[in-house]
C-alpha cells in the first residue's frame, strides 16, 4: 500500500489529512468483494448486533460464527478454505465498520493473497503451517504492520511508514494467521473511549449511545460484531480490559514483558516508569489462550531480548483439586460501582459460595486512590510535553477525554530525574506493601492458602456514554501492581430498571468525592434505560507471572458459575 501522500509535512491542514484517511479506509472496505452490503445511517438501530445476520449469506454467519479454537479445526480438515474464511471476515468486518466506525483499513490484497498462499500449503503438505493455520487477526493501528501508514492516533504521525511486521504480528504470522483488518484508537492514546480527529468516534455496537472503551476500541467493536474473533491490543491503564468489557467479549492483560512490544509506534516510547502490555482480545477464552501460548512459544525474547525468557506453561498443572479461593471487590473505596455491576457480583458470589471448592473472602481495597496518583505521575513523566506536542503540531483540537488526561489531571507535572526516581520508589513499596497483604490473606485460611485471584469490576459501570469515561481506577490498579488480568462476560445485560433497584444509590447517598458525585450523577440522569443492553463483564486478578494459573482459574470460576467460555453467537 503506497504511503500517505496527504500529511502535515506535505503542508495540508488536519482537516485535509483526516479527509484522506477516512477516503482511504473507505476504499479498503470497497474493494471486498462481493461489495459490503450498504446500510442507511437512518437504518441503524441502537443495538447493532442483529444487522449481519440480515445481511450476510448463510455459509459467512457460520465462518464468523465460530470462534478460534473450532475455526482452527475446520480449516485444518479442509472444511473450509483460508480464503473463504478470510473473505468472509472481511466482508463482516465491512459491515462493522458501516455499523461502528472501527476500523482504520481492511487489507484484503494483503490477507487475500496471504489465505492462498496458506490453502496451496496446506493442499501440497497435508497439514497445516502452524496453530493459527487461516485464522484472520485483527490489529490496533498503532502495532507495525510492514509497508502500511502507522499514526497512533495523531494527526501529525500520518505519513510514518512500519519497515516491518510488529514482533507480536510476526509471530502470529509464523504461525499462521492472516492479518486482514486494522482498528482504531483515541487522539494520544490515553483514552479508555476511542475517539480521534482522524476517523472520528468508535460507538457501541450494542448501543450506540455508548462508547465501546479504549484505547482498543476499535478492536472492541470489532469482535463485538464479530467481524473478527481474534485481535491484537495494548494495555497500559485498561486498554484491552475496558473495550472487553464494553463490548461483552473475553480480554487478557498479561504481566509486562511476556508479550513482544517491539514494532509498536508511542509516544514517549524509551519511557520505563509503567509498562504497557500486548494482548488479544477474543470472542473466547480459549482464543486468549491459544494467542498467547502461539506468542510466547516462538521464543520472542531472542528477538526483544527486553522480554521475559519464561516459556508458556501448561495451565492443566494448576488447581488438580479445581479448589479456588477468591477475594472479591465490590468497590474501590472511590467510585461506587453503578447498580448492575454491583447486582452482578453478589448473584456470582452468592452462586459460588454453594460450591464447595470455592471460598469466597471480601478483600479490602488497601488505599486505591494512592494507587492513582502513582500510576498517573508516572504516565508522563515529562509533564505531557511530548503527546502535548504530538498532538498540537498539527492543529487538530483536544478530545475532551484528551483534555481530561493531559490538561486537567493534577498528577500531570513534569519529574526531575530526582523525583522520578522518588516516584518509581514510591512505586515499589506500593507494590510490596499490596503483596504482603496478598500474603497475608494466608492468615484466614484453615489449610494456609492466600488467595488466587481477586474477582473485580472492570469499571464504575457498564460500558459509559461517550466522552464519560473519566475513572480508570478498577483497571489502572493492576497496571501498576503489574498483575495480569482477564475480563470475562457473565452473559447479562442491563435490561429491565426493576432488576436494579435494590442495588440503587440509597435517597440519602453522599458522594465520596467529585468522581463519585460525577458517576452517581450519570446513572441519576440516564438509569438502567440509558444503558439498555450493555454487556455486564468482570475480571479476575492474578499474581505478576501467575498468567497460566489466572487462565485455569478463569476457566474453573466460569464452569463453576455456569457461565460460557465463549460469547454465543448473535
Amino acid at each position: 500500500m503506497a504511503p500517505a501522500a496527504v500529511t502535515i509535512a506535505s503542508g495540508a491542514t488536519w482537516q485535509d489529512v483526516a479527509a484522506d484517511r477516512q477516503r482511504h479506509r473507505d476504499a479498503t472496505v470497497a474493494e471486498v468483494q462481493p461489495p459490503v452490503p450498504d446500510i442507511r445511517p437512518e437504518d441503524i438501530p441502537l443495538n447493532t448486533t442483529g444487522i449481519p445476520g440480515k445481511l450476510l449469506t448463510e455459509e459467512e454467519i457460520e465462518i464468523t460464527s465460530t470462534d478460534v479454537e473450532d475455526l482452527v479445526k475446520r480449516i485444518a480438515s479442509g472444511e473450509w478454505s483460508s480464503t473463504a474464511v478470510t473473505n468472509a471476515f472481511l466482508r463482516r468486518a465491512g459491515l462493522a465498520q458501516k455499523l461502528t466506525n472501527c476500523l482504520t483499513e481492511l487489507l484484503p490484497k494483503r490477507a487475500l493473497a496471504r489465505a492462498a498462499e496458506l490453502d496451496q500449503y496446506l493442499a501440497t503438505n497435508g497439514k497445516p503451517i502452524g496453530p493459527l493455520h487461516g485464522i484472520p487477526v485483527s490489529v490496533k493501528e498503532h502495532i507495525g504492520v510492514k509497508d502500511e501508514d502507522i499514526n497512533a492516533g495523531y494527526v501529525s504521525w500520518v505519513g510514518h511508514v512500519s519497515e516491518d511486521d510488529a514482533l507480536v504480528v510476526k509471530c502470529l504470522l509464523e504461525a499462521g494467521a492472516v492479518i486482514f483488518a486494522r482498528t482504531t484508537q483515541p487522539q494520544t492514546l490515553m483514552h479508555i473511549e476511542t475517539s480521534n480527529n482522524l476517523y472520528g468516534v468508535t460507538v457501541n455496537p450494542r448501543n450506540t449511545t455508548l462508547t465501546p472503551g479504549g484505547s482498543t476500541g476499535g478492536e472492541g467493536a470489532l469482535i463485538g460484531l464479530r467481524g473478527s474473533i481474534l485481535g491484537i491490543g495494548t494495555d497500559i491503564g485498561g486498554s484491552i480490559r475496558a473495550p472487553a468489557a464494553n463490548s461483552g467479549i473475553f480480554g487478557y492483560k498479561p504481566t509486562t514483558m511476556r508479550m513482544p512490544t517491539f514494532g509498536w509506534s508511542i509516544a514517549m516510547a524509551g519511557a520505563e516508569s509503567i509498562l504497557g502490555s500486548v494482548g488479544p482480545l477474543s470472542t473466547s477464552l480459549e482464543g486468549l489462550r491459544l494467542f498467547a501460548q502461539t506468542v510466547v512459544g516462538r521464543k520472542p525474547w531472542l528477538r526483544q531480548p527486553s522480554l521475559v525468557a519464561l516459556d508458556w506453561r501448561d495451565s492443566a498443572q494448576y488447581f488438580p483439586d479445581r479448589k479456588l479461593r477468591i477475594g472479591v471487590i465490590r468497590h474501590d473505596g472511590i467510585v461506587r460501582p453503578h447498580p448492575p455491576i454491583l447486582r452482578k457480583i453478589d448473584e456470582l458470589v452468592r452462586k459460588l459460595e454453594k460450591s464447595p471448592n470455592v471460598e469466597i473472602v471480601d478483600w479490602n481495597p488497601w488505599r486505591h486512590d494512592l494507587a492513582w496518583s502513582i500510576i498517573a505521575k508516572l504516565y508522563y513523566p515529562d509533564g505531557g510535553v511530548e503527546v502535548k506536542a504530538a498532538v498540537e503540531s498539527s492543529g487538530e483540537p483536544w478530545h475532551p477525554l484528551s483534555k481530561f488526561m493531559l490538561h486537567e489531571n493534577p498528577h500531570v507535572e513534569p519529574l526531575t530525574i530526582s523525583t522520578l526516581w522518588d516516584t518509581v520508589a514510591e512505586r515499589e513499596g506500593y507494590r510490596v506493601k499490596y503483596a504482603q497483604l496478598w500474603n497475608e490473606s494466608a492468615k484466614t485460611s484453615p489449610d494456609g492458602k492466600p488467595l488466587d485471584a481477586i474477582l473485580a469490576p472492570v469499571g464504575p459501570g457498564v460500558a459509559p456514554k461517550l466522552n464519560t469515561s473519566r475513572y480508570w481506577g478498577y483497571t489502572a490498579q493492576w497496571n501498576l501492581l503489574d498483575y495480569p488480568s482477564i475480563v470475562f462476560p457473565t452473559a447479562d445485560f442491563v435490561g429491565a430498571p426493576e432488576r436494579e433497584a435494590p442495588y440503587a444509590y440509597p435517597e440519602d447517598y453522599q458522594p465520596l468525592n467529585d468522581t463519585d458525585k460525577y458517576f452517581w450523577d450519570l446513572w441519576k440522569e440516564y438509569g438502567a434505560e440509558g444503558y439498555k443492553d450493555a454487556p455486564i463483564c468482570l475480571q479476575l486478578v492474578a499474581r505478576r507471572y501467575d498468567d497460566e494459573k489466572l487462565f485455569k482459574a478463569v476457566q474453573i470460576f466460569l464452569e463453576t458459575a455456569g457461565l460460557p467460555a465463549a460469547v454465543p453467537a448473535p
